[in-house]
């Protein structure tokens, strides 16, 4: 296990980089975060391969939790997803004494975020990514959102989580394709902030498409690292952390104009080449 300590203003939270980490989770929960309840939210992909596994153990070792979830997919990434899954939450009966576990990919990173940053003025969320583009960018920085008709990302807040447990053996059960599209933000970061990294990804691509183990768990903690440095210096985006959204400006608005039918990670990819 490799972790990789991000700071905010607030204090830090730790993101753990592992092969095997889910296996330990209900662990890592009850040492991280000091609540009586956990909503474990996942999208209906997700949740088969690693949600209903992660609600068992949890509950195998007491703690109290439930399982919630919405349609796989950007188009889901909305203000009513928001609003039924925090009307779901409350009419489970979660309280302030509640933690939000974030499984799944970019989306669900994003949407849960998005809950536990309002549900009662805000609860803690723990992130477990389950793709590329969870693992390497949207699990890490605190930045929690939805998508709104004039465009994507529109409306959220900063809400770091307490915890980030990536586990690159879940990388295995995505297409090749969804793979592709989370290792573009991999490349944004050696594009923008580490030569030797961007090489490295050039030379190693191929097994990184094929979720090769080792070569995975590198590729994320140095991206974890290098998104760390820059969201540490700057966590509301106020200037330096813009650096990030290297390829996003234009790439978010060819998402929008294709209606979201234009994947993420090829839009950015598109945004990169259009704004270098």
């Amino acid at each position: 296990m490799i972790e990789v300590t991000v700071s905010t203003r607030n204090g830090t939270y730790p993101v753990l980089v592992g092969a095997g980490l889910l296996h330990g989770l209900p662990e890592f929960l009850t040492e991280h975060v000091d609540v009586n309840r956990f909503a474990i939210i996942s999208d209906d992909n997700v949740a088969p391969l690693y949600g209903e596994g992660l609600l068992e153990a949890t509950r195998a070792v007491g703690l109290d939790a439930r399982l919630f979830t919405f349609p796989a997919g950007e188009a889901s990434k909305t203000r009513k997803t928001w609003s039924i899954l925090t009307d779901d939450l409350l009419e489970a009966g979660f309280g302030r004494d509640s933690c939000v576990v974030a499984v799944g990919g970019g989306v669900t990173t994003d949407i849960a975020g998005f809950v536990a940053a309002t549900f009662m003025r805000g609860v803690p969320v723990v992130q477990v990514p389950t793709s590329y583009l969870a693992m390497i960018d949207a699990s890490v920085g605190g930045k929690t959102g939805v998508d709104a008709k004039a465009g994507k990302n529109l409306v959220g807040a900063f809400h770091p989580p307490a915890l980030v447990v990536a586990d690159p053996h879940s990388l295995a059960t995505l297409p090749r394709e969804e793979r592709a599209e989370g290792l573009v933000e991999a490349f944004k970061h050696g594009a923008i902030l580490d030569d030797a990294y961007f090489e490295q990804l050039n030379e190693t691509a191929v097994a990184l498409l094929d979720a090769d183990t080792k070569l995975s768990e590198e590729a994320v903690c140095r991206s974890v690292e290098l998104k760390a440095s820059v969201v540490s210096e700057d966590e509301f985006e106020s200037g330096y952390r813009q650096i990030l959204n290297f390829g996003h400006t234009l790439g978010h608005a060819l998402e929008a104009a294709s209606s979201y039918r234009l994947g993420h990670g090829k839009a950015v990819a598109l945004g990169m080449v259009l704004e270098a």
